[in-house]
């Protein structure tokens, strides 16, 4: 059974996904990919009823943080996802056949996939600091305003932030 993924689905926690671009090429360099990336993930979350904690898009893969989906396994709406975002773009697959999936079981696991999720263009050299790379979720823990599309952390996580006021939000 060596080399076969394990994922832990059904456990009530949040997951920490990283999902690369077919052949891991820079398929969403551009911002109309980027943004029909978005289009897509609130489109899916909206239908599956799930969470997303955070993201960040980058041109070769994204970072989600989110729950599992109330009308069907994670698995399933990351599929619809990657579907969605082939069907839409004149490039196919999107995706590659298999992602990332980490379980987070802790509130610092979650600030710790989150900062490195808000951190990552930066680390790449696409951006200066988190603040100037707009397809992520920094903005909104950055400001409590809801993002360009709408996206919105639910109440019980924007009153219990994965980061105190006092520490500040811009090393997220």
């Amino acid at each position: 059974m060596q080399g076969m993924r394990i994922r832990y689905q059904q456990t009530g926690e949040f997951h920490f996904l990283t999902l690369s671009c077919y052949r891991r090429r820079a398929y969403l360099p551009a911002v109309s990919a980027m943004e029909l990336f978005e289009d897509a993930l609130e489109r899916v979350r909206r239908r599956y009823l799930f969470v997303v904690g955070g993201y960040v898009v980058m041109p070769e893969h994204v970072h989600l943080l989110d729950n599992e989906p109330r009308r069907a396994l994670l698995a399933k709406a990351i599929q619809a996802l990657q579907l969605s975002v082939s069907a839409r773009s004149r490039e196919r697959p999107f995706g590659q056949a298999h992602y990332c999936d980490f379980n987070i079981s802790t509130h610092q696991k979650f600030v710790e996939k989150l900062r490195y999720s808000h951190r990552n263009p930066v680390r790449r050299g696409l951006a200066a600091n988190p603040a100037e790379w707009k397809w992520s979720s920094f903005r909104h823990y950055q400001t409590g305003m809801p993002g360009k599309r709408g996206w919105q952390l639910p109440e019980w996580m924007r009153s219990s932030s994965p980061v105190p006021k006092s520490e500040g939000h811009p090393h997220l």
